[in-house]
């Protein structure tokens, strides 16, 4: 039998995934990196230990299965993060990622000499420092010495695929978007921005479409992971939109909502939409991984980290008797979430906001506490908070064209029941429980099956993803009243912060 490799390369950690011609999962291996932070603001990954454990996950994943049988392979990667490498295709300096915030002070003058609204027109994104651009210029100014001798800048899809033997690697139209040095309409590089960042095109890896075969893996590299001199890597490209491929949301009105470490919705739609209200929201527009689709992403950058500082500040107890029991201290700590909506109010911004207002000084806020509330309504508002700026995402995005009917759940979040309830509460939208654990990988994985049997995409996502069931709201009343509560907080706190 046929087999299919999906390898995605996360902030925290890079997993791989082998799936047979039907999409059944066959083996999945995973390994952990850490962010490291020099300084306030910066985040970087070590870029050779992220592409060595990356070659990791793939040798231990394609162990398990007869050699040779993995036919092709695809890269989910993480956004924006990059690595310059000198000629002899040696790392110049750690890849730095999304959550760096190092280039904030360039941004707004930059900005105002090319053209905000120019730039949005171009890239479909609006400025923020965790893009590519804004690094790259703070590199440029404050690295000189590293800036004269790059001669490559590779993101880690296509850092991946050098490293795995191809001298003149490519990336998926959904990664170039997210450097903001690309065209999402022309699907090309853009002079004029390459021009004002003093970055040269040879310096770039060529974008192209989601699925397009990059190249075949080296003959001795392969025969190390246990794969053939014919594997070939097709590109895929920003992990949001290969997530939502692998959970089949490649039809206008549907949405992935990976529900992890970071919140995030992912709709499809069938054309690019460019709109004030959009840009004012920076709900940017960009490529899909399914050909000819586009896909905003609406985030919260808090997400389940939410969730993680609940856990590490007031529940010792749930994690002392999960290391006991063997059982998963979340879990533990939802269980006792009350049934009833809670009384509090949540502003959920205990990191930077994500969209709409991309806010890398805004601090979170609990209201209405007395002593009458318990550690559990204090979870629970947590938790409802984030999922009211989800909310607030999706009513923009209505207003704006992009309207969204049905949620997919994926990621860590989906595996609890009470937790899904909750957000389909709050949110006031069905959410649809998929039998797909790892959908960036499955995401990638299609792509290479279509490449392979060339059968179209959309068919093998129809027969991969199985949904489940799917969780109604409830409380429709009660939380809209709040919601429209909700709304007023983050302009109020603003003006006394």
């Amino acid at each position: 039998m046929n087999h299919y490799l999906g390898i995605d390369i996360g902030t925290s950690g890079c997993k791989a995934v082998v799936f047979d011609e039907n999409g059944l999962q066959i083996s999945m291996a995973y390994r952990e990196y850490n962010i490291i932070s020099k300084n306030s603001g910066w985040a970087e990954l070590n870029t050779y230990e992220v592409i060595g454990k990356c070659f990791d996950v793939i040798r231990e994943s394609a162990s398990v299965i007869e050699p040779g049988s993995v036919k092709g392979m695809g890269i989910s990667s993480q956004g924006e993060a990059f690595t310059l490498i000198d000629k002899d295709g040696r790392a110049l300096c750690n890849a730095l990622v999304s959550s760096d915030i190092r280039a904030n002070d360039i941004i707004k003058p930059w900005t105002e000499k090319f053209g905000e609204e120019r730039l949005y027109n171009i890239t479909g994104h609006t400025p923020h420092p965790m893009f590519s651009l804004f690094k790259l210029l703070w590199i440029r100014e404050n690295n000189p010495e590293i800036w004269a001798r790059a001669h490559r800048i590779l993101c880690f899809e296509d850092l991946l695929q050098y490293r795995l033997g191809i001298n003149n690697p490519s990336m998926g139209w959904p990664l170039a978007g997210r450097t903001m040095l690309f065209d999402v309409v022309n699907h090309t590089w853009n002079n004029e921005i390459l021009g004002e960042t003093h970055v040269r095109i040879e310096q770039l890896s060529s974008p192209l479409q989601s699925g397009s075969i990059a190249g075949y893996i080296d003959n001795g590299i392969a025969g190390d992971l246990n794969l053939s001199e014919n594997t070939f890597i097709v590109t895929g490209g920003h992990d949001q939109p290969c997530s939502a491929l692998g959970a089949g949301a490649i039809e206008s009105g549907i949405a992935v909502y990976s529900s992890g470490t970071v919140e995030c919705i992912t709709p499809a739609f069938n054309k690019p939409i460019f709109t004030g209200e959009l840009r004012k929201s920076n709900l940017c527009t960009y490529d899909h991984t399914a050909p000819g689709m586009y896909a905003t992403v609406a985030f919260s950058l808090t997400g389940g980290n939410i969730l993680k500082w609940f856990r590490d500040e007031f529940g010792a107890t749930e994690v002392d008797l999960a290391r006991k029991t063997n059982c998963d201290p979340y879990e533990l700590l939802l269980n006792q979430m009350p049934e009833e909506p809670s009384r509090l109010s949540v502003l959920p911004y205990f990191t930077p906001s994500g969209t709409p207002y991309f806010d890398v000084s805004v601090k979170g806020a609990i209201l209405g506490l007395d002593m009458s509330v318990t550690r559990e309504e204090i979870m629970k508002a947590l938790l409802e908070g984030v999922a009211f700026e989800i909310k607030l995402n999706l009513e923009i995005l209505k207003q704006s064209g992009y309207e969204v009917k049905e949620l997919r759940v994926i990621g860590g979040g989906a595996r609890s029941q009470r937790h899904i309830q909750l957000k389909a509460d709050v949110i006031g939208m069905p959410i649809t429980i998929l039998d797909v654990t790892e959908a960036g990988c499955m995401g990638v994985a299609m792509l290479a099956k279509a490449a392979f049997t060339k059968q179209k995409v959309r068919d093998i996502a129809m027969k991969w993803v199985k949904p489940i069931s799917k969780v109604e709201p409830r409380l429709q009343d009660f939380y809209n009243t709040k919601f429209n509560s909700y709304k007023k907080l983050y302009p109020a706190l603003k003006k006394l912060q």
